[in-house]
């Protein structure tokens, strides 16, 4: 029994000490002020609103919204976002298209109408802000990656 206590306890503080130190060292999201302080929310960035279609980083990744979405309504009775990228609409509004998976439930049969779980458009798509980032982003595509040779060289477009 003694030599049970005695494992778990050579194994577990050096954890709880090693999670300390690391704390100490993780950066501060939340900024200067400590968690328990309740301090005013920083203003919101504004939303990119040049309607640019920017680039994806990876070959499923959902793309960005590059405009406004203030104030679109996506409830029970209605989905905004449908009344320009619905098949229907996107001659008039020259928006792109949703994809044909946005039709599709989780085993891959093609619905009449919007599958549910795609109905909610945000919950992937989101709009851009010029925010400064919280933490360096470090993302490497994979192309850079598989073929450095093809890539553009920095500082010039």
């Amino acid at each position: 029994m003694r030599r049970g206590v005695f494992l778990f306890l050579v194994s577990v503080v050096p954890c709880l000490a090693a999670g300390a130190i690391l704390a100490q060292d993780a950066p501060r999201l939340r900024g200067p002020d400590p968690f328990t302080r309740e301090v005013p929310a920083p203003p919101m960035q504004r939303q990119i609103t040049d309607d640019v279609r920017v680039g994806r980083n990876y070959p499923d990744q959902p793309p960005v919204i590059p405009h406004s979405i203030e104030g679109y309504a996506v409830d029970l009775n209605a989905n905004k976002c449908m009344s320009c990228h619905a098949r229907k609409f996107t001659e008039q509004s020259q928006a792109p298209m949703i994809s044909v998976t946005h039709y599709q439930d989780r085993s891959g049969n093609t619905l009449g109408g919007l599958a549910p779980r795609r109905y909610v458009c945000v919950a992937c798509h989101v709009p851009q802000t010029n925010a400064k980032p919280l933490v360096e982003n470090v993302f490497t595509d994979m192309d850079a990656i598989t073929e450095p040779e093809r890539q553009p060289a920095r500082g010039r477009h």
